[in-house]
């Protein structure tokens, strides 16, 4: 399984492939230059309970420490874990 990343100017994704097949998704929205929103994740119920959201999150927040960005995570899943988690709050808008 890998981690595949797409982004353009607008929205952007982080998607877990295995096999050719996509396993679980996270998009986000850009809101301005230096953030971006995380709106949606979902994880294909084959998949369900094997961590992939959490990888999913965690490239997000892998992308945004690199380019130095924030994230605003208004997913609930997202939230939850940024609640969870403070060593994320560098990354919190």
């Amino acid at each position: 399984m890998e981690v595949v990343h797409k982004n353009d100017e607008k929205h952007g994704s982080f998607e877990v492939v295995d096999q050719g097949k996509s396993a679980a998704q996270m998009t986000y929205t850009w809101a301005g230059p230096t953030k971006f929103i995380i709106d949606h994740t979902e994880v294909n119920e084959n998949y369900t309970g094997k961590g992939l959201g959490k990888q999913l999150l965690m490239a997000a927040v892998a992308f945004a420490r690199k380019e130095h960005l924030k994230i605003l995570p208004l997913c609930p899943f997202a939230k939850s874990v940024f609640d969870k988690q403070a060593e994320l709050a560098d990354v919190l808008f």
